[in-house]
């Protein structure tokens, strides 16, 4: 039986994790640490600098910050969370940004107003943020998850961030990795404390007996917003329409709607649409992906509301599961750990129990367990599709009772062992996939 401890850690992982944001979530996260920058400065800053890690620089590259009118870029977003942004809501800073505001960040880029510059040998997941004006001067660090600030100063005195814990860390300007103490102080504790607690028997029964009044509001905002900007995307031309294609040139096939309304969301979300989608460990791109297969199969099998969300805590718990190793940030596509999720939880809403389940897992990993992540920008979509659709074969195999093989690359015969190989190959084995791929996107 389930302890207490476990269940609780899980429903508060479910909670902590899976929260709603505006837009892609890495400039999302350079436009909070520059709001929090001049809220800590007290005045309208004369200029920033932001120094951001390689995997930053990659995901913001080619996605549209929203509300800004099509710009793209950590300038952009850093600069729009100045002028405009609330940095009490966090990864929705940017909902008060107005079309004044979006006129005056056009004319601050055009003048130089913010320094960019690439962070070396930092966490995969790193933002500074140094706003100045007159002899004043306000820095921000972020480090670990998209809006964990370790760092906050004014003129070199630790400088209070309101309505969160007094980070770690002193100086003025910006500091070294590691000198501002552990970033789970601020946030991100639940998983922290509870990663050593996922694993798929035990997620399994979570998901069967968990009081739904623990984390029925958190899935019911993200079937409600994912699916709003899933619909967004299936109804109004946005980037390369992938969902839009799927359902043109394939029917409407259960299978297809599957991949294409998360598709749609990403063609929306990555080309700058204002609505906010409920996030799987910081993306809003895994969030969609762990979330509206799973929608799309309860709606056509008539399932019950409490059945469904009993199968998105599972295939959320799932895709976190995959990426507490994996890292945040990496050259592993996460479309692939959340669509495996995904897979698990439509094997559930099926009847599966821990075979069936751990099967598509397996089955998924040992198909598409190698795409790379390139940065966010509307191919994003593309790879969506392709990951819901090798969890949705993965699964259809599991139930005719096919499974890849203990030692067939990196198949286990147990599903946890399958599941760290493959965390050890995108935590280690694709830093250099991701250092390639940096120098490659950077070097025009």
């Amino acid at each position: 039986m389930l302890s207490e401890e476990i269940r609780s850690a899980y429903s508060a992982i479910l909670n902590e994790e899976l929260v709603p944001a505006l837009g892609c979530t890495e400039p999302i996260a350079v436009a909070y640490a520059a709001a929090r920058a001049r809220e800590i400065l007290g005045r309208m800053p004369e200029g920033l600098v932001l120094r951001c890690s390689g995997n930053i620089v990659k995901n913001v590259k080619g996605v549209r910050v929203p509300n800004t009118g099509g710009l793209k870029g950590i300038a952009a977003a850093a600069v729009a969370g100045v002028v405009g942004g609330d940095p009490s809501r966090r990864l929705e800073v940017l909902e008060s940004v107005t079309p004044e505001h979006r006129e005056e960040v056009r004319r601050l880029l055009s003048t130089g107003y913010c320094e960019v510059a690439l962070a070396e040998g930092v966490e995969n997941l790193y933002i500074e943020a140094e706003a100045r004006a007159g002899t004043d001067t306000a820095s921000v660090r972020i480090e670990g998850s998209h809006t964990n600030i370790v760092h906050a100063s004014r003129n070199g005195s630790p400088a209070e961030i309101p309505g969160a814990p007094l980070p770690g860390g002193s100086g003025g300007g910006f500091g070294h990795p590691g000198d501002a103490g552990n970033p789970s102080r601020v946030e991100g504790g639940a998983l922290a404390d509870g990663a050593r607690f996922l694993n798929v028997r035990d997620i399994l029964e979570y998901a069967e007996t968990v009081d739904l009044g623990d984390v029925a509001g958190t899935l019911s905002d993200q079937i409600e917003k994912n699916g709003a900007i899933a619909e967004e995307g299936l109804t109004h031309s946005w980037g390369a329409e992938v969902g839009r294609t799927l359902l043109k040139t394939r029917g409407s096939d259960l299978r297809v709607r599957a991949a294409a309304r998360p598709a749609a969301g990403s063609d929306a979300r990555m080309s700058g649409c204002s609505l906010p989608v409920v996030i799987n460990s910081g993306s809003g791109n895994q969030g969609m992906t762990a979330s509206l297969p799973v929608i799309e199969y309860a709606r056509e099998l008539g399932v019950p509301r409490d059945r469904l969300i009993r199968a998105l805590a599972l295939s959320n718990l799932i895709a976190i599961r995959q990426k507490v190793l994996i890292g945040k940030l990496s050259a592993y596509c996460g479309a692939v750990s959340a669509a495996c999720g995904s897979g698990a939880g439509i094997a559930f809403l099926r009847g599966g129990g821990y075979r069936e389940i751990s099967d598509t897992i397996a089955n998924t990993l040992g198909n598409v367990g190698g795409i790379v992540c390139d940065g966010a920008k509307p191919s994003c979509a593309a790879k969506i599709a392709s990951a819901v659709e090798a969890a949705v074969l993965a699964q259809d195999m599991a139930f005719e009772g096919k499974a890849f093989a203990d030692g067939e690359g990196l198949v286990s015969e147990d599903v946890e062992r399958t599941i760290e190989n493959v965390g050890t190959v995108g935590r280690e084995g694709m830093r250099e996939t991701d250092r390639v791929i940096l120098r490659i996107m950077t070097s025009d």
